[in-house]
């Protein structure tokens, strides 16, 4: 198969691309290298673009068409919260808009396979502890709507023009796979964390009064190659004449508070992180855990790293990466 992967050279995206690499497929990357870069993707052809600018769409036909592509991994977008409320506007644009673009290209180029890069952010604060897909979503800020209506986007495709489309809810990401792949863009706790530290810096800690059971925010963190295998189980469901569902959770069905990944971060990596406490960033709901039941029993995925592991293997990039910390 050839697969287009946009944001492909980035954290999460260049994950996917080697697991491509490895089990014998074609892959193009069309990234912006914004926070992504060449060095990530191997051979994979690489076309340096913004999905959601001018001229884009002309552009992304014309790939389809010349690799013969077979599916698409939709990963290109923006995805700090806290930006998304200053910066409404920007953020419909780059992926509401990127994500019209890649659809549109598909159809003029005939390609009917899209595995969407979504979020748990699109469940906004929910009432129960852990969330299922059945949930009606709620997002409580933009970056969480834009995601919201990328799965209409691709749901309305689907209806009007055949597409098979599915969307992964991610929760939150962690960790590395190989040590060259580790979070190159600090915009994830773990590497605003290190971050911090190996600038001489206290990490900073947003929020401990929230109604969790240390204040801290608790989140369902999950390995980035765990995240990364998903989406070949996805990629293959797709081949199949029926899908069910169009939307899975890709979490493990259980949290973990900021207060316990900073102290985890510490024991793997015999650091003293000591965190300054700061306000409330906006739209962050206090617990975000997601049920893995329907992606368990319809793609046969399963996360397989505990936090100590992710945590570890997070650790391990970073002090391969150019930056590492003295301990």
């Amino acid at each position: 198969m050839t697969i287009l992967v946009t944001g492909g050279a980035g954290y999460i995206g260049a994950h996917v691309v080697r697991l491509l690499q490895e089990r014998g497929d074609e892959v193009v990357v069309v990234d912006d290298l914004s926070t992504g870069a060449r060095s990530r993707v191997g051979d994979a052809t690489v076309i340096e673009l913004d999905v959601a600018s001018a001229g884009a769409q002309e552009v992304l036909v014309a790939a389809l068409r010349e690799h013969e592509v077979d599916a698409v991994i939709h990963f290109a977008a923006r995805k700090q919260v806290g930006e998304s409320v200053a910066r409404p506007t920007y953020y419909y644009q780059q992926n509401v808009g990127g994500l019209t673009n890649v659809l549109a290209a598909m159809e003029e180029a005939g390609v009917h396979k899209l595995v969407f890069s979504s979020s748990a952010a699109t469940y906004g604060m929910p009432s129960v502890s852990v969330v299922e897909e059945k949930l009606h979503a709620e997002p409580i800020n933009p970056y969480g709507e834009t995601k919201l209506v990328g799965e209409w986007m691709g749901r309305a495709a689907s209806r009007a023009w055949g597409l098979k489309f599915v969307a992964l809810r991610y929760f939150n990401v962690a960790g590395s796979g190989w040590d060259d792949l580790g979070d190159p863009a600090v915009l994830n706790l773990v590497p605003m964390v290190l971050d911090r530290i190996e600038r001489g810096e206290q990490p900073r800690l947003f929020g401990d009064d929230y109604p969790t059971p240390d204040g801290t925010c608790i989140r369902d963190y999950i390995h980035v190659l765990d995240l990364a295998k998903a989406h070949i189980a996805a990629l293959q469901y797709l081949t199949h004449d029926s899908q069910p569902f169009d939307v899975f959770n890709v979490g493990t069905g259980t949290g973990a508070s900021v207060r316990e990944v900073i102290d985890g971060l510490a024991a793997v990596s015999g650091l003293t992180i000591d965190p300054i406490v700061e306000a409330r960033r906006a739209g962050d709901p206090p617990q975000l855990v997601g049920s893995p039941e329907r992606i368990n029993e319809i793609l046969g995925w399963h996360a397989e790293a505990g936090l100590e592991e992710i945590l570890s293997s997070a650790w391990k990039a970073w002090q391969a990466g150019p930056r590492p910390i003295d301990v």
